[in-house]
């Protein structure tokens, strides 16, 4: 047996039957890079959006637009140039807009590479005056690295809570809130879209280099950036620090939470399809490291942390491990190791990067570092 064919009975799991994961090269298997991206590529997202995290009404708008709102060339005392941007946009349920933040270091050739946080914590975490810091978004770090550090706030592209889609993107664009098919989009895609029209404004100016741009988000946010590297091939690199369910851990393990408890504590999170799988992983026709690989052969990095239990740390591990069939397509290695790395000993080498940090669910320092490093590889 092939040792990306692995049986998880052969893991640890929680009270579940032995299951074998989908093939991640598709059905039939994929024999090589052109057969991946113009058929089984396509039908593995096409399931995703259709059983997941649903499909987004409309890709770029047409009136997007980019409005400087701020502009401070002395950032961080001289470092950098803090902008903030206003970016709007329309749809048949009127207008709306969000913020993003970005620090571009003064002291590097333009255009930059940079990192894109997709922040579901508080907004202090992410505060432009810089008189609140945090390691959750240490941007004075990643400017003196070489990188451009930007980031919105999720709630701006839609709340984060059950209020029937009536807000954000969702009041703009969906049609009908009250008759929302199976597969609508949820407040993830919703979030992952904001995402790329961030990229968008990263087209737009001379700054800042969008083709070496990573998005990366933790928890909630992890599973957001994953979407977003998944459904926007423009993004070089993906992050994806503790997300868990949903995001970079296996559903078939069945261990930590799981698809019926998230369905039920973040019922807007998902399309309503999901449901269907509520105590059936099993019955998912696709599993998470095929959603990893989707990023192939751009690079992606999965992280977590030793007391996440809830997030299933070793779910997380073998979906990155698992990835790397698609990887070899395009002559790339992946993390190359069935075996999971002890905590705190990164895996950098290849195109999929992984570590366990210890301590407990939280985006840190010391994972920065590592992202920081693996994008030196990456994005310059």
């Amino acid at each position: 047996m092939s040792p990306f064919k692995i049986l998880l009975c052969t893991l640890p799991l929680s009270n579940t039957l032995a299951q074998e994961l989908p093939n991640v090269l598709g059905t039939p298997p994929a024999k090589n890079k052109e057969e991946w991206t113009q058929t089984q590529r396509p039908k593995t997202l096409e399931l995703f959006k259709n059983h997941v995290y649903g499909r987004a009404p409309i890709g770029k708008p047409k009136d997007l637009s980019f409005k400087v709102i701020e502009d401070d060339p002395k950032a961080m005392n001289g470092a950098a140039t803090l902008k903030i941007i206003e970016i709007s946009y329309s749809g048949p349920g009127g207008k709306s807009s969000f913020k993003l933040i970005t620090f571009v270091p003064n002291k590097v050739k333009k255009p930059a590479p940079g990192y894109l946080l997709i922040c579901n914590r508080d907004r202090e975490n992410i505060d432009p005056t810089r008189n609140q810091k945090d390691d959750f978004w240490p941007a004075e770090t990643i400017v003196s690295r070489g990188y451009v550090a930007a980031t919105f706030h999720n709630s701006e592209l839609s709340i984060d809570k059950n209020l029937n889609f009536d807000n954000g993107v969702h009041k703009v664009f969906d049609q009908d809130t009250s008759e929302r098919p199976g597969d609508a989009w949820g407040t993830i895609a919703g979030w992952a879209w904001g995402a790329s029209r961030a990229l968008d404004y990263f087209e737009s100016t001379p700054d800042i280099d969008a083709l070496k741009i990573g998005v990366i988000g933790h928890s909630r946010g992890g599973k957001c950036a994953l979407w977003a590297g998944a459904t926007d091939q423009r993004f070089a690199l993906t992050i994806s620090n503790n997300s868990g369910c949903t995001g970079a851990a296996i559903a078939r393990r069945k261990h930590g939470e799981r698809v019926a408890r998230i369905n039920k504590s973040f019922p807007h999170w998902f399309c309503r399809n999901y449901n269907a799988f509520n105590e059936k992983e099993e019955d998912l026709p696709i599993d998470q490291h095929q959603l990893v690989a989707l990023i192939a052969p751009r690079a992606v990095y999965v992280a977590s942390a030793t007391k996440d239990d809830w997030a299933d740390p070793r779910g997380e591990f073998l979906a990155a491990a698992h990835a790397e069939p698609v990887y070899n397509l395009f002559g790339l290695k992946g993390l190359a190791t069935m075996e999971m790395p002890a905590p705190d000993r990164p895996i950098l080498s290849g195109h999929v990067g992984y570590h366990t940090r210890s301590g407990k669910h939280d985006l840190t320092d010391y994972d920065w570092h590592q992202y920081l490093n693996f994008g030196d590889k990456h994005l310059k």
